[in-house]
């Protein structure tokens, strides 16, 4: 079994024991975020490589609200973004490390912005620089970002419906149970993904969504290009619609996340004429038709805004089906560094003595 493979095994579990902390010791710390956002005349959500895509499922809780928020990716937010007066920056990142948060830590301090932290690493110095640190606690993934992907993204959610005020013993409840319905899903989906005739090994992957789940459609290309170090796109599925169809080829791979609730008609239609122009689907949704696709995942129950904290599960263990076929290995990074903590070029430098 691959290292991969185990950190998506026990994922559930993970995030059901970070949900339960912040629902309990550390729940302090989430009412004192949530007034820190509820007070910013701005505010902003910034992270890089899978902690930016876990931005992507906390700016959804915002954006479903109505209330104004940027969401800017890392290293952009060094090049070109000023920061508004009195601003607020939720940060989302792993290590604290990476070399364009440490940047910008610099810039919140000049620009007078209050610093929220999502992090794994209490003392990094985002972890230093944040007037609150929200601690995951949870145990970092072998190589690829699997848990930890997951868990900023699920903390970012509970700071969001806090500070929006929509979080409650119910919901709580109910995540728990997807949760655990997930874990128990997992080698069923397994299964599915080694009998299904879905993949291919050089065919280019699209991968469409919608509102939170768009972060599991932007992670899921990184999976593919990290994990099985194959080329894939990400993109809205509105957005798709508009020009890109026209690549559309026998043989070529689509994975679509489905909505529980909204355009749902409007997107299976979407993956109906993907299937007659030749193309092959992978779904990922609630109460999906078995035959509306190549390959069919049907998540448990979990409210609708929520799904992206359990439809990258299937994404993941496909990364690492993939893998296998392309004979590539899913556990180390031939060129990347785990945390990249400089801004030169692309190729680690062997160390004195190596």
């Amino acid at each position: 079994m691959t290292e991969l493979m185990k950190d998506i095994l026990k994922e559930p579990e993970v995030l059901s024991g970070s949900m339960a902390r912040f629902c309990g010791q550390e729940r302090k710390a989430l009412q004192k975020a949530a007034q820190i956002i509820n007070e910013a005349e701005r505010l902003y959500i910034t992270g890089i490589g899978s902690s930016w895509h876990a931005g992507m499922a906390v700016l959804s809780f915002f954006h479903a609200s109505g209330r104004a928020t940027d969401l800017v990716e890392a290293s952009e937010f060094d090049y070109s973004t000023q920061i508004v007066a009195g601003s607020t920056v939720i940060v989302l990142s792993r290590s604290g490390r990476s070399i364009e948060i440490i940047h910008l830590l610099g810039k919140f301090r000049r620009a007078g912005a209050r610093v929220i932290a999502i992090t794994n690493t209490p003392d990094s110095p985002l972890a230093q620089a944040a007037e609150v640190t929200l601690d995951a606690q949870a145990p970092f993934d072998h190589f690829v970002s699997v848990s930890m992907y997951s868990v900023l993204a699920l903390i970012g959610g509970l700071l969001a419906t806090t500070a929006l005020g929509t979080w409650d013993d119910a919901l709580n409840k109910s995540l728990h149970e997807s949760l655990m319905a997930s874990r128990s899903a997992l080698d069923g989906w397994v299964q599915q993904i080694r009998r299904s005739s879905w993949f291919s090994r050089e065919a280019p992957t699209y991968f469409l969504a919608r509102g939170g789940s768009l972060a599991s459609c932007h992670e899921a290309r990184l999976l593919w290009e990290e994990a099985a170090k194959a080329p894939a796109t990400a993109m809205t599925t509105g957005g798709f619609r508009h020009g890109p169809q026209e690549i559309i080829v026998d043989g070529f791979c689509f994975g679509l996340w489905i909505d529980a609730d909204r355009k749902r008609d409007q997107d299976l239609a979407v993956a109906a004429d993907i299937r007659k122009l030749g193309g092959k689907v992978l779904l990922i949704g609630q109460d999906l038709p078995q035959d509306a696709g190549d390959l069919v995942f049907a998540l448990p129950e979990i409210p609708a805004i929520w799904q992206f904290l359990i439809d990258i599960f299937p994404i993941q263990l496909a990364a690492e089906q993939l893998s296998h076929i392309r004979g590539v290995d899913c556990d180390s990074f031939h060129i990347c560094s785990y945390i990249v903590e400089d801004e030169h070029g692309l190729i680690r430098e062997p160390m004195p003595n190596s």
